[in-house]
């Protein structure tokens, strides 16, 4: 096991730039045309918000927790860069990720209790046979090459804590944000801190919107990403000696009063921190982005669509056998 996240095979095998996770994707469809042409499926991220509610489901009945949910979570999408989503039965490879990662997160689960569970869920798709796991376990193990260790974003969030003042309710947000990012490319893209460090900025700029009635996620969405591209742009133009770090970082119509001074406060500390560290913000402001853009594509997300898409390959190609 590597001693740290910058000589793990995680940064080593599993960091890709967005066009080389698009040519492995590619390469996927080209190599497999036929099913491709006969079974189409929602775009990438719908996929993702799918695949994330039900290893949810299955983790909330198993009391699983969220280190080996977030670690399942990496497993699932690197699986998926190496196999046709077409190809499988989603549902056992679900079932499958999450019986790995409780075992590598030392919190394993017994196979038969997981299968017994995943059935309740699943029950035209999971069968009893305990060896189907075993199986699909021995599959997943060999397209990630057997490296297993996942280093994750919560404990720099928990690091950096008493750095940013963070109160529980940052601090919550902030892990809400961090789930969230498995729905999206962003571990294959960036470090687990930088996605840290991202989730700390946008609960520091989005947290005061959620007490403003009537703002919808969109309006929101725009808020945190216009401030928050604000702060990494002081912290860029201070750490190239362009301009201060304590210009007012731009405030929304809807955020007023008695949030918006201690909020541009603690905004002004991240970017002044941020400007004095060697963190690279290039990286943070397109993780920023990524995350925004995720929950505007959230909004579009149909559960039904997707389920019956995903059930209907499934069932065609005798995959729940």
């Amino acid at each position: 096991m590597s001693a740290n996240y910058w000589e793990s095979t995680q940064k080593r095998y599993w960091l890709f730039t967005k066009d080389e996770l698009a040519l492995m994707r590619q390469k996927l469809e080209d190599e497999n045309p036929e099913i491709v042409r006969m079974f189409p499926l929602p775009q990438p991220r719908h996929l993702a918000i799918y695949f994330n509610q039900q290893l949810l489901r299955l983790g909330k009945r198993l009391t699983i927790r969220q280190q080996a949910m977030a670690t399942a979570q990496v497993y699932l999408k690197r699986f998926y860069t190496r196999v046709e989503i077409r190809r499988t039965n989603p549902y056992l490879v679900i079932t499958t990720a999450i019986y790995l990662a409780c075992k590598m997160e030392e919190s394993p689960q017994h196979i038969r209790l997981i299968v017994t569970e995943a059935r309740q869920l699943w029950q035209d798709f999971i069968g009893l046979d305990t060896s189907k796991i075993g199986e699909c376990e021995f599959f997943l193990i060999s397209e990630m090459s057997s490296q297993l260790i996942v280093y994750q974003p919560y404990r720099s969030l928990l690091a950096l804590r008493n750095e940013f003042a963070l109160v529980d309710e940052d601090v919550q947000l902030a892990k809400s944000i961090i789930n969230d990012h498995y729905m999206t490319d962003l571990p294959f893209l960036c470090s687990p801190h930088t996605v840290a460090l991202v989730a700390i900025l946008l609960a520091l700029v989005l947290r005061p919107n959620s007490s403003v009635p009537g703002q919808n996620s969109s309006g929101a969405a725009a808020a945190g990403l216009a401030a928050a591209q604000a702060a990494l742009s002081q912290a860029h133009s201070a750490r190239s000696g362009q301009g201060g770090i304590l210009a007012e970082i731009p405030s929304t119509p809807e955020v007023k009063e008695r949030h918006q001074e201690n909020r541009i406060t603690r905004v002004q500390h991240f970017a002044a921190w941020l400007a004095e560290s060697d963190v690279d913000i290039a990286a943070m402001v397109d993780a920023t982005q990524e995350i925004i853009s995720f929950y505007e594509c959230y909004e579009q997300y149909n559960d039904k669509f997707t389920r019956e898409q995903i059930n209907r390959f499934v069932k065609a190609r005798n995959l729940d056998k």
